[in-house]
Parts: C-alpha cells; sequence; structure tokens
C-alpha cells in the first residue's frame, strides 16, 4: 500500500458532519490508500496549530485550528505544508470538493488532480465571489472530473476532456434494516402517525412554505424534520404542532428513525441551489422501503419518478395529494420490488472501484509521459 501514492481530500464539509458521498468515497479510498481529509479551518484563539486524528484505519483528518487574526489562506497553507512533513507525504493525488482550496495548494505538487463536483456551490447562499473563477481554474488543472448527477454532468461535461458521471449512490443492507421495524427511537416513539419524514441538511434548499403549507393543510399528519440547521434563521422555520425537529441524527441512527415513517419527503424548493442537485437520500429512503413524495428536482424527476418510483408534486395542494395516495395504498406495496430491482448493485463500493479503475489508469499514463 506504501507504494500507492497517498490522497488529500479538500473539503468544505466537516468528516463529522452529515455522513455522505465524501466520507462514503474516502472510507472506500483508505482501504487502498493513506487518505488525508483536510478540513476548513477551526477559528479559535491561540497560536495556530495542525490538529490530526484517525478517524478510521489509514483514514486521517486534518483540521487547522486559526484565529480570527490569521491570514487564512496563508495559515492554510503552512497547515498543508505541516501536514506533508509530518506525515512524510510526497505528490499525492489531490481530490478537491471545493474549488476555493486552490487558493492554498495550488503550488503543491500532485501525482494527479481530482475534481468531484457534487454540486453547484457557487449557487449555494453566501457562496465566496471568487469560487467560480477558482471553479474554472480547477477544471483547467484537473485530470478528471466526477459529478455527482446527470444534470450537473450535462452542465459541466465540455469544461474538461475527462468529465465522468458518477451519481450518489447508497448503502443498501444499511438503510434496508429500516424494513425489519427497528426499535423506535425514543424522540419519535411519542409522536403519532401517519408519520411523514425528511432527513437531511435544514437549509436554502428547503421549502418552507411548503413544509408549513402541507403541515397547516393536515394537522392530523406529523411532519419529522431531522438533521442540522445552517445558514438559515432559525427563527424563519415554520412552528407548529405538528412539525417536530429531532436534529442531527448519526448515520448509524437513520435506519430506525425511517422504519417509523409512512412517508419519506423531498421538499426542496425550486431555486439556483437545487438546479442541479441528485440527493442521495433518494435512494437511501426507497432502500428502506419507504414511499418517497418530492418537489420536481429534475434529476429526481428523470431518474425516479419517470420509472414511477417517486411521486412528484409542486405545490402545497398537489403535495397534500400526492401523500394521501401515498398512504393510502399503505407503503411501497408492488413497487417494492421494482425499487429493489432499480437498486440491485448499486453501493458505494461500486462507485468507488470505478473511480478507482480510472484513478489508475491516469496515474499510468501520466507515468508512462514520464518515461
Amino acid at each position: 500500500m506504501k507504494n500507492e501514492p497517498d490522497l488529500i481530500c479538500f473539503s468544505h464539509l466537516r468528516w463529522n458532519f452529515v455522513f455522505q458521498r465524501p466520507n462514503h468515497l474516502m472510507s472506500s479510498c483508505s482501504s487502498e490508500r493513506r487518505v488525508f481529509f483536510f478540513e476548513e479551518p477551526v477559528i479559535e484563539q491561540g497560536p495556530p496549530k495542525l490538529a490530526v486524528r484517525e478517524a478510521s484505519p489509514n483514514l486521517y483528518v486534518a483540521t487547522p485550528r486559526l484565529s480570527a487574526q490569521h491570514d487564512m489562506v496563508q495559515g492554510q497553507r503552512k497547515a498543508l505544508r505541516e501536514l506533508c512533513e509530518r506525515y512524510d507525504i510526497e505528490a499525492p493525488i489531490t481530490w478537491f470538493y471545493t474549488p476555493m482550496a486552490l487558493e492554498f495548494s495550488r503550488d503543491m505538487l500532485s501525482a494527479l488532480t481530482v475534481y468531484d463536483c457534487m454540486d453547484e456551490l457557487s449557487a449555494f447562499h453566501g457562496a465566496p465571489p471568487q469560487l467560480r473563477e477558482l471553479e474554472r481554474e480547477l477544471f483547467a488543472r484537473a485530470d478528471l472530473v466526477f459529478t455527482g448527477g446527470k444534470s450537473l454532468f450535462e452542465a459541466k461535461r465540455h469544461l474538461n476532456p475527462n468529465v465522468y458521471l458518477f451519481p450518489s449512490s447508497v448503502d443498501v443492507a444499511h438503510f434496508a434494516r429500516a424494513r425489519a421495524k427497528a426499535h423506535d427511537p425514543d424522540d419519535q416513539a411519542r409522536i403519532p402517525g401517519p408519520r411523514l419524514g425528511f432527513f437531511g441538511v435544514i437549509d436554502e434548499r428547503m421549502d418552507l412554505a411548503l413544509i408549513e403549507g402541507v403541515a397547516s393543510a393536515r394537522p392530523d399528519w406529523q411532519l419529522l424534520m431531522l438533521g442540522p440547521v445552517i445558514k438559515i434563521d432559525q427563527e424563519l422555520l415554520p412552528r407548529r404542532p405538528n412539525i417536530h425537529y429531532l436534529g442531527q441524527k448519526h448515520y448509524e441512527q437513520l435506519p430506525s428513525y425511517l422504519s417509523g415513517w409512512q412517508v419519506a419527503l423531498m421538499p426542496f424548493a425550486l431555486n439556483e441551489s437545487t438546479r442541479f442537485i441528485s440527493p442521495t437520500k433518494t435512494l437511501e429512503y426507497l432502500a428502506g422501503g419507504v414511499p418517497v413524495v418530492s418537489t420536481p428536482i429534475a434529476d429526481v424527476v428523470n431518474t425516479y419518478a419517470d420509472r414511477g418510483l417517486v411521486r412528484i408534486a409542486g405545490d402545497v395542494a398537489s403535495f397534500v395529494s400526492a401523500v394521501e395516495q401515498t398512504l393510502a395504498e399503505g407503503g411501497l406495496g408492488q413497487k417494492l420490488e421494482q425499487v429493489d430491482a432499480f437498486i440491485a448493485g448499486t453501493s458505494w463500493a461500486n462507485t468507488w472501484s470505478n473511480m478507482s479503475l480510472l484513478i489508475n489508469q491516469s496515474l499510468a499514463t501520466i507515468e508512462s509521459k514520464v518515461a
């Protein structure tokens, strides 16, 4: 394994945030080579330092700790240099989730540059103004580009000769545990049914008016919202007796919550921040055997609704109607066999295996040119 180049992953998402695409892929990668997950700085008082911990065998989380008085770019550059010196990292594979990391890493010698473009970050609330220009630079530098959904692939495929579509996947066995109707978690057990649930990040991508409208139209339904609230004012969240914010849950806990829902929700707003999203939770809900009602997100419509696997509704009235139809059916029923056929063979391990093949081919090509 030591003959394989190490990999440094630059991420705008923290390792201990919602367990999602970067966590799954980097965990798989760590079976082949050392992985260093380089987080954005934590701002705190005191002298600058680099905190490194081993999250799992061969996978290290590196977090620069800087004070507000420090130059952030220079501080991260020094932290990256320290990381490489401390762990004897030479010419690693550099893997980007955020183009912003180019500001402090562009001079680094790397064996291969990979951009895993999982979102249109420039469309998110509070995106730095220089992000678009840095992404153009990253597309020009990248040896490989992966995209997390079809819409994103179509939007980015012309920007680099080596752009590949790798939709987010699912740990089928993990979420299939929800079908066994596991023990109801204490904070959910006290809530009566029918339960309509969502898990994920609650941010500007949520259609808060839709959530409030559905809750108002059917006060006998219970809406359960699981996940951290970020980038939006907590005061703006709809508050009704039948809307329950249960906070962020560990990835291991999600099947237990999912098993107690009658309908899984994807109440995304239709705006710039959701134009290219391809929600991983669609597959997670379906693997758990729970029927899904979603707003008309393009990748959800094209990938799932057109196959009859997900119901689509664009406003309060149609959303209420779609949930009513779903509840009347009492679950996925006959669609379960179709769902299982669709997700058969789908796994993060397979996704990583195909990515790894492209990485190794690219490394071999580069080595042959040097030779």
